[in-house]
Parts: structure tokens; sequence; C-alpha cells
């Protein structure tokens, strides 16, 4: 993707605080300068409005998109060697790999109450291909749906870096040719020598402050690995709720691993009659 936004339009964005940079714990800090000194900066552009089709339903959020202030900032130095006729091989670098996430927000978080709440891993094969392999996509859809149909409103959080519980599409599409072979989702991450589920919530939980701050929130998780991580990131007010969609006789062995795993999954969640929609 390509990350670099010239000076000039990055000011202007400032002033019409479209442009905001916060601090781990959501609050807004200095626009000037690197902030090198600020540790776990995030970089906040928008609102944006974002006309959505969900199923039958069609709506409108506001997206805006975060990055950690870290990476952003070594883009902007390649793009200033650029700049300055240092070589036009620094223009490749501008392509950077930076994991770009997306928040969609439906109502205004001044007026939430109690809002609903998704913090969604990107899933390339899921989200965007349909694939029946995992739960990903139906999820994905799902939530959107249910959050804009909340009275309370909430958010989906879209974790670009995600991939494969954090390993990355390459070694996600290598751990399913290992589960073919007959290892389950788990299984194959290990004999990649790789962890069970490497993702980091931290900028999911900074991004939570920010838009809400540490109110009572519902969350849509089977994962109580999500839950415990937002209560070490300082978000004590989170109540889990279920969030099953997309069981198929396909991922039925790979849904039964995240229960083994740990996910709170029931025998009739994993019904294989039980609607997929």
């Amino acid at each position: 993707m390509f990350t670099y936004l010239d000076s000039t339009v990055r000011d202007r964005l400032v002033k019409q605080d479209k442009l905001v940079r916060i601090d781990a714990e959501g609050r807004a800090a200095d626009t000037q300068g690197d902030l090198e000194p600020v540790a776990n900066a995030i970089n906040v552009l928008g609102p944006i409005p974002l006309p959505l089709e969900c199923g039958q339903n069609e709506f409108c959020v506001d997206w805006f998109v975060s990055v950690r202030h870290t990476q952003l900032n070594e883009v902007l130095r390649f793009a200033d060697q650029w700049s300055e006729g240092r070589g036009p091989e620094s223009f490749a670098d501008l392509a950077s790999s930076m994991a770009v996430n997306s928040i969609l927000v439906v109502g205004d978080p001044k007026r939430w109450q109690n809002p609903l709440v998704r913090i969604h891993s990107s899933c390339l094969t899921g989200d965007v291909f349909g694939s029946k392999r995992c739960e990903c996509g139906p999820q994905f859809m799902t939530a959107l749906d249910r959050i804009a149909n909340d009275p309370a409103g909430g958010m989906l959080i879209y974790m670009s870096g995600h991939e494969g519980r954090g390993i990355g599409l390459w070694a996600k599409a290598a751990t399913y040719l290992l589960q073919d072979a007959g290892e389950s989702t788990y299984q194959a991450n290990q004999s990649l020598g790789l962890p069970d589920d490497s993702r980091d919530f931290s900028d999911a939980a900074t991004l939570i402050k920010y838009f809400y701050g540490d109110r009572p929130l519902r969350l849509l998780t089977n994962n109580p690995k999500k839950l415990n991580d937002l209560n070490s990131f300082g978000l004590n007010h989170v109540t889990r709720v279920k969030h099953v969609a997309g069981v198929n006789a396909t991922n039925h062995p790979y849904l039964s691993a995240k229960r083994d795993w740990g996910h709170v999954l029931e025998d009739d969640d994993l019904a294989l009659s039980r609607s997929s929609d």
C-alpha cells in the first residue's frame, strides 16, 4: 500500500482535526514532531462517511484508519530522502507493509451507553475470498449487522496485521497444507515453530479508550484471550457476548480445535444444522 502523505496535506488534515495522534491511553498527543519519546503513539485519520451494504441492509458508518506512529515515521523518513533526490531506489520503501487498522463507528460515541464492539482479525481467505475453512467472513458480516442494528451503537475494529492469528499470510498458507495432512490449526503453528496465537490487541485497547474510554461495553467474541488482553490494558468493564456464525462441515474440525484451545463454544454452537448466516 502507498503510505506517504504530502506534508502540506498532513498539516491541513491536522488543522481540520481529521488527523489526530494519541498515546497508549487514548489521549490526544502533540501532532508536531516525530513523537519518538511517546511510547506506542498511534495516528488516527478520519472520520470518513462510508455507506455500506451488509446482506439486505444498507447503512452508513464513520470510517477511521489508524497506524502506529513509529511505523509511519519510518515511511516519512524514506519519503523525505526520496523528495530530496537521494535516489529513486528509496521510492519502493514507500510501499510499506505497515499495519493500517480500520475502525467502523456506528452512532455517536459521545452518546454510547454499553455499546456493542467487535475486534476482528484480518482474514483474506475468509473475509475476501469467502473461504469456508474458517468462520471469519460470516463473523465479520454478522458483527457489522449486529452493531448497525443495536440501539446502543458501537464499532468494529479491523486489525490488519492479524492474519492467521498473527503469523501472516505466507505462514498461514503453510499451516493449511499441514492441516490437510492431518494436523489441527494449533498443531500446524507449532510444527512451524510459531506461537498458537501471537496477536497483539494493545492497539485495539488504545482505540477503544480514544473513542469511548473505560466504560461498560459488550464485546462480540468467543475468545477469552481478547477479554483478558483488554483487561490487562486497563479496560475493566467489558462483558463478553457470544458470536457464532458460519459453522459448516468444512470448518467444523477447525472450530472444534478452537474450542479445545479455550474458545467458549458449546455443542449446540457447533451443530452442523445451525444456520451459517
